[in-house]
């Protein structure tokens, strides 16, 4: 039997959307992944069995299993694959009723318990998700909170596999979350040390408030303990007041680079990134093996402060010069380009010489 859901696979800050096709028949037990998985994706099948039988919805027949990732030229990276595999694994089982299941998007990773685990970059997931018109998106419960911005779309939580399959079985009610943004962000506005508190300093200050006003970038030179850093780290508070697209903007690329741990993914006020002098070109830049956003991305719509300006590596700090620039920065790679935002201001601090 086969069976179809959605997902999605990030690229960049953004996704694009993956179907899932589970193909089922009784033959002997195997199960393959195809569609470019990395190794995360090609693991599922241990974690989905598992969950599955503990999650009591196996039978005692044998199946052999295919599951198909597609588009099969792109990379599906990372274990946020497992909940809609397993959905659609249940749905060509036999167990599983709906015959909408092709109407919802999935996304989440499972325990071996058949718990939900939260993932990174839900927030692009679900906007693609209700690009494409999908009716609603399941996503782990700790993940609700920056999910449930996107209006337009049901976003229901779920905690279990289990839960899932009654949900879409239509044998449990989970009513969709749903969060203000508007007033979320009005409500946090305020957040963070504030440039009030700095006392005297007056020529900084001032020199301050015109470069906040002009976009301009700061190089600070003091003496240590003159309040280079409390200063700098004050700036956000006197920087326009974020609004409603620049937040979603802002926490797309926090959710992607997984700084949304413990549940508060949604950015409500400016950013302030402060890297150690030791970082390297890829850490300001981002990429990696497995890209991810770096330092100058993540200080989008913020504040980028260097302590010890002069201890940074003198490579490190030239490639800042095209993200000064253009505001944004290609990542190139054999496989993929990525591209990051990265429109901040630069602050920076350094001791006399």
């Amino acid at each position: 039997m086969l069976a179809k859901c959605y997902s999605g696979a990030l690229n960049g800050v953004d996704a694009r959307t993956v179907e899932i096709e589970v193909f089922s028949v009784l033959a002997t037990s195997s199960f393959a992944i195809v569609g470019l998985p990395d190794q995360a994706v090609r693991e599922a099948k241990d974690r989905v069995t598992t969950a599955i039988r503990n999650s009591g919805l196996g039978t005692k027949k044998e199946f052999a299993v295919t599951v198909n990732l597609a588009p099969a030229d792109v990379k599906k990276e990372g274990p946020i694959y497992d909940l809609p595999i397993a959905v659609s694994l249940v749905k060509a089982m036999g167990v599983l009723n709906t015959e909408h299941l092709e109407e919802y998007g999935l996304v989440g990773e499972l325990a071996l318990s058949g718990a939900v685990r939260r993932v990174n970059g839900v927030l692009p997931i679900v906007m693609e998700m209700k690009r494409i018109g999908r009716r609603a998106v399941l996503v782990p419960a700790e993940n609700v909170e920056e999910a449930s911005v996107v209006s337009g779309i049901d976003v229901i939580p779920v905690r279990t596999l289990g839960e899932a399959v009654l949900y879409l079985n239509g044998e449990k009610a989970i009513s969709p979350a749903y969060t203000d943004l508007a007033a979320l962000v009005e409500r946090e506005r305020d957040a963070g040390d504030d440039f009030a508190d700095v006392k005297g300093q007056g020529t900084v200050v001032d020199a301050m408030e015109v470069a906040v006003a002009g976009g301009h970038n700061v190089l600070m030179i003091g003496s240590p303990g003159s309040g280079k850093t409390m200063i700098a780290r004050r700036v956000p508070s006197i920087l326009p007041p974020m609004t409603v697209e620049e937040a979603l903007e802002v926490s797309r690329i926090h959710s992607v680079a997984g700084e949304s741990k413990g549940g508060g993914a949604f950015v409500t006020h400016r950013p302030f990134r402060a890297p150690h002098h030791t970082v390297s070109a890829i850490g300001l830049l981002g990429g990696g093996a497995r890209s991810v956003p770096g330092e100058v991305s993540m200080a989008h719509r913020g504040v980028l402060f260097l302590d010890e300006f002069a201890e940074f590596p003198r490579h490190a700090l030239e490639v800042l010069r095209q993200p000064l620039e253009d505001g944004h920065v290609v990542v190139s790679r054999a496989a993929a380009a990525y591209d990051y935002p990265s429109k901040f201001m630069l602050v920076a601090a350094m001791n006399p010489c």
